[in-house]
């Protein structure tokens, strides 16, 4: 995928809006643990190439620093309220406190998948843009928590 300036929360709804057609018949015609199984792998896959497509598109080579000035994207629009932990060479970690995306999902009846949707990217995501960055995340919104905790590491070789 190419480049965009149409905020990420925009391109989710877009997506999930094609895909929720096309998950529901995969849930009708394979049940829902082998479609949510099938959408999870086709999503990770998608995030890892969108990572690469970033990450090539790049005059200077791949940083944390650079990983991380991608996120006004997925902020853009209020999508994203946060609390900023720490934000080094080495680490930035930080705390959303409230995600438009969960509620979008919820709102288009996808909440049961829009982990699948959003959350699963964002470690596979990091690792097509640089495998030197990882992502440590225990808790989401999608999935219930108060707060989704986001622990991103940078690891040379």
């Amino acid at each position: 995928m190419a480049k965009t300036d149409l905020p990420i929360l925009d391109q989710r709804r877009i997506e999930a809006n094609i895909i929720k057609p096309i998950y529901e018949e995969m849930v009708a015609e394979l049940g829902a643990e082998k479609a949510k199984t099938i959408l999870g792998n086709a999503i990770r896959k998608d995030s890892i190439s969108q990572g690469q497509a970033y990450a090539e598109g790049l005059d200077e080579p791949t940083s944390l620093e650079g990983f991380h000035s991608l996120l006004p994207q997925w902020k853009a629009n209020g999508a994203l309220e946060m609390d900023m932990l720490e934000e080094t060479e080495s680490r930035v970690s930080y705390n959303v406190t409230r995600c438009k995306y969960a509620e979008m999902y919820k709102e288009m009846g996808l909440a049961e998948i829009g982990h699948l949707l959003s959350c699963g990217r964002d470690g596979t995501f990091c690792t097509g843009y640089d495998p030197r960055i990882s992502l440590e995340r225990t808790q989401t919104i999608m999935q219930g928590a108060s707060h989704c905790d986001f622990r991103y590491k940078w690891t040379d070789d």
